[in-house]
């Protein structure tokens, strides 16, 4: 369903500017002023997750990334209202993180329920084609991870797949993230919490470039 346009959302945007990322490509240790770890959250909706996880681990930084900004908007607003220091945000399309983000410089990247794309011949806009796979290759550490959740079994299994054929070791991987060893330091998202009320499912995986595979 798509989102009724914010009254005045470029405004509500601009009230929250020291919180979004500046133009053209950055270096996201410049941007945050320190070298701790810096991992992006693509698609982060209204912000609950970036918000708990960032909450929770404080010597974090964190970035998130969303291309409706009005959603962004949202995330930014709960941000700025819960006064956490170590997130900033951007409204950006996945496809142009080489032209934003420099090399080698995102440790993690989180995929929460991503778009679907169900039907035939759209495999390519998924966010784990091995297109987009190769992209986040480029922005991301030398032992750098992707963690990703959905409720969509068929999303699961053909990322599974495009992970292996892209050069990534799948180290986690459960169909039920909420009846497993997982679930107590899970951080749920706004559609997480809904599709676990209906009784769905929660594939969770985690996948790694090489490194550190017990974090």
């Amino acid at each position: 369903m798509r989102m009724r346009r914010k009254k005045n959302g470029a405004e509500r945007l601009a009230a929250c500017k020291e919180l979004i990322l500046p133009d053209g490509t950055v270096d996201p240790f410049a941007v945050f002023g320190n070298d701790r770890p810096v991992r992006l959250e693509i698609g982060c909706g209204k912000g609950d997750f970036i918000c708990g996880t960032a909450k929770a681990e404080p010597d974090i930084n964190f970035i998130a990334i969303e291309r409706i900004s009005d959603v962004l908007m949202l995330a930014a607003e709960k941000v700025k209202a819960q006064e956490i220091s170590n997130v900033r945000l951007a409204v950006m399309n996945a496809a142009n993180l080489e032209q934003r983000l420099t090399p080698g410089s995102i440790s993690r990247i989180y995929l929460n329920f991503s778009d679907p794309w169900p039907k035939k011949g759209y495999a390519k806009r998924r966010l784990t084609y091995r297109a987009f796979l190769n992209i986040y290759r480029s922005v991301l550490t030398k032992d750098g991870s992707i963690f990703l959740k959905t409720d969509d079994v068929n999303l699961f299994d053909f990322s599974i797949e495009e992970l292996k054929e892209s050069g990534f070791e799948i180290t986690v991987l459960t169909r039920d993230l909420h009846a497993s060893e997982y679930a107590d330091n899970n951080i749920m998202t706004e559609y997480e919490r809904n599709f676990a009320a209906e009784g769905k499912k929660i594939n969770m995986l985690r996948a790694y470039l090489k490194g550190d595979k017990n974090e």
